[in-house]
């Protein structure tokens, strides 16, 4: 088999299947693994956090804010146990309390406390006057709307608290805790997200640096001068920076486009970054005359192997140079990073 990146592109425009289907059989799916990154909560730490709660409220008793507060100042982790029971997101929470105390609840506070308390799930809040306040305001407001559990809405419509724990207030809730559910399993999951959705959007930057990590490990071991741009940085003739130009941002005659994605809808988004990077590449240039740089797009994820006319054209817009996790070893000495090695390969 023959990869792209091995081949002549008069070869790859004459018959561009037997190249497709190479560069298919060269992904690999990593969907059911991810990071945990910084600030996963354990579930044993959750669990504490809950049998606290629990504990702190008589089985669910008496929800409110003389019975919670002290618990959530205690144990942390009680706060993220409170807001998955509710089902929200720190922002939509901190919207609902800030018609108790004022816009100076946002959602950078929520954000930055359930950071904080994810990093330490287990060690006691020193809040200041001001930040209690605010804490108190979420502790309010949680409290009350597990309290009535869900109203009534039109036919038409379906509300957040309509779930088996919360739809009847604090029968449903008691009765979810005690019927030998393992509820605290439940609510682990239900904050980690709809299959582990909430967590895998936390960490897609992690996931995208193992790729752009292994890039940068070949770029080093050949030595090859490189730069490798940050997230939403601006680079000049460039409106959305490539990931890597070599040998600099100055005078650019590589650039690297990572991409990883498990959706195939996602992929024909990148694609269309990785043309829009070649179009860049011939602005000014003649017909015959070479490219100012050349595009190389290294992939990962089952959404770039779905859609057969989405990787002919990135194949086409990368001239071949299209590399997987499988060929990344090839990356130096199949482009024209070859050009700028300086150590020969180990």
């Amino acid at each position: 088999m023959k990869y792209p990146f091995e081949a002549d592109f008069s070869e790859i425009v004459t018959a561009p299947e037997p190249f497709i289907t190479a560069v298919f059989s060269s992904l690999a799916s990593e969907f059911l693994t991810m990071p945990k990154g910084e600030g996963f909560v354990e579930y044993p730490a959750f669990e504490a956090g809950y049998e606290a709660l629990k504990m702190a409220t008589g089985g669910f008793a008496l929800l409110n804010r003389a019975h919670v507060l002290p618990a959530v100042l205690e144990t942390p982790i009680c706060l993220i146990v409170l807001r998955s029971m509710l089902g929200f997101t720190p922002p939509e929470w901190a919207y609902l309390a800030a018609q108790i105390v004022g816009p100076e609840l946002n959602q950078g506070f929520a954000r930055t406390l359930d950071r904080k308390v994810r990093l330490s799930p287990l060690k006691p809040l020193k809040p200041s006057t001001e930040q209690l306040r605010r804490i108190e305001a979420m502790v309010d407001v949680a409290c009350e709307l597990l309290n009535q559990g869900c109203p009534e809405v039109r036919d038409t419509q379906l509300h957040r608290l309509n779930k088996a724990d919360t739809v009847g207030g604090l029968p449903a809730l008691r009765n979810m805790a005690t019927i030998g559910t393992p509820y605290a399993m439940l609510l682990y999951e239900r904050f980690l997200g709809r299959p582990f959705a909430g967590h895998r959007d936390s960490v897609s930057e992690l996931v995208g640096d193992g790729l752009e990590n292994a890039i940068e490990e070949q770029l080093v071991r050949a030595g090859i001068s490189f730069r490798k741009t940050k997230r939403a940085e601006k680079i000049t003739d460039f409106d959305q920076a490539p990931d890597f130009m070599i040998p600099s941002e100055f005078n650019p005659k590589v650039v690297i486009e990572a991409k990883i994605t498990e959706d195939d809808g996602t992929a024909r988004d990148k694609v269309t970054r990785v043309q829009h990077l070649e179009s860049i590449s011939r602005r000014g240039v003649t017909t015959d005359a070479p490219a100012r740089f050349q595009v190389i797009a290294c992939i990962a994820g089952r959404g770039f192997g779905v859609r057969k006319e989405d990787m002919r054209k990135l194949i086409e817009a990368t001239r071949g140079k299209v590399f997987t996790p499988k060929t990344l070893h090839r990356l130096v000495e199949c482009s024209a990073l070859s050009d700028y090695a300086t150590k020969s390969p180990e």
